[in-house]
């Protein structure tokens, strides 16, 4: 262990330039913290400041751009794996692409001290075809001023760092705790969401085959429950689903009345059915007769069941910039 820290005393501008890259790219790892930790490493001599804040500021405009470049060609792809741990990651995606648009071009610049935007940003900027030497500009300043701040509150107070981190040769065993520490609270976060999750499991589901013998039975009723946002030029439903927009449930709106006396159907492109999950308990705990259709319209779609394209009025396309 004595041989690990020491390694990690002797590099601590790779460490820290680590730290700043896994953030950037979407791990939960503190960069903040690892520029505070720098910023008094350097007042005490330990670090050359122009060095730490030069390599920090380089390797996040080269994650920034990374994600950049990735959301411009790889769209809902990129963005859903950073909504992966969500619950809902089509409202997610939803979400922040809508306060990333509502805000505009300049919200890059505070991007970086906003959790929950900070990593989404990026790849929001390319999917939304922002011309690329404009998101380099306002991403330097965004993350100069991020890196900036908190170096200079470490150095700053680099008494109070000192007192917690000991000199440099702390820097490394401070980091490695800090390290250990956001992965313990990850995974405690994970659980928390599992936990959540768990509620979901008695919703009553139902294979794709079931429920198409239902239709053609009897006219089973199915609604289609993903985001809007979620859909794209190309998107496709089950065969004679309806709209339901499941993040209204609660507000008045002009949605279809859902029969009191007969099993409905829900379905999703969540993992886990998650978005239908969560519609089917708030519609069970109102006294509805509820099903999900096991593994979505993906399922549906393995199965060979027919499916028709997405009205152009029911789509909502992500926002784009003029290019």
């Amino acid at each position: 262990m004595d041989f690990f820290i020491a390694g990690l005393a002797q590099h601590g501008n790779s460490l820290l330039c680590a730290a700043v890259f896994l953030e950037t790219i979407g791990f939960p790892i503190p960069a903040a913290i690892a520029l505070l930790i720098a910023g008094g490493a350097s007042a005490h001599g330990s670090l050359e400041g122009s060095l730490v804040l030069g390599a920090a500021l380089a390797t996040m405009l080269v994650g920034d751009t990374l994600m950049f470049l990735l959301g411009r060609y790889t769209g809902w792809w990129l963005l859903s794996l950073l909504c992966r741990i969500s619950l809902n990651p089509e409202s997610c995606i939803l979400r922040s692409a809508d306060s990333f648009y509502k805000h505009g071009r300049t919200l890059l610049i505070f991007a970086k001290f906003v959790p929950g935007i900070n990593s989404m940003a990026p790849p929001l900027a390319g999917s939304m075809n922002m011309r690329l030497g404009q998101f380099l500009r306002l991403d330097a300043v965004g993350a100069a001023l991020y890196i900036g701040a908190y170096w200079s509150l470490g150095f700053l107070f680099s008494d109070a760092v000192s007192a917690i981190t000991r000199g440099f040769q702390t820097f490394g065993r401070v980091m490695e705790w800090v390290v250990i520490a956001a992965v313990a609270g990850y995974l405690l976060y994970l659980a928390w969401l599992w936990t959540k999750a768990s509620a979901l499991r008695s919703i009553p589901r139902v294979h794709p085959s079931e429920v198409a013998r239902a239709m053609s039975a009897d006219g089973a009723v199915i609604y289609d429950v993903r985001s809007h946002g979620y859909y794209d030029d190309k998107a496709t439903r089950i065969q004679g689903s309806v709209r339901w927009e499941p993040n209204a449930l609660n507000q008045p709106t002009e949605q279809p009345g859902l029969p009191s006396s007969k099993l409905v159907y829900l379905y999703c492109t969540c993992v886990r059915d998650a978005t239908s999950a969560r519609v089917a308990k708030e519609l069970i705990d109102k006294g509805l007769q509820v099903a999900v259709i096991q593994g979505g319209l993906r399922a549906w779609k393995k199965a060979g069941l027919p499916v028709e394209s997405v009205p152009l009025e029911e789509m909502a396309e992500l926002p784009v910039f003029e290019t």
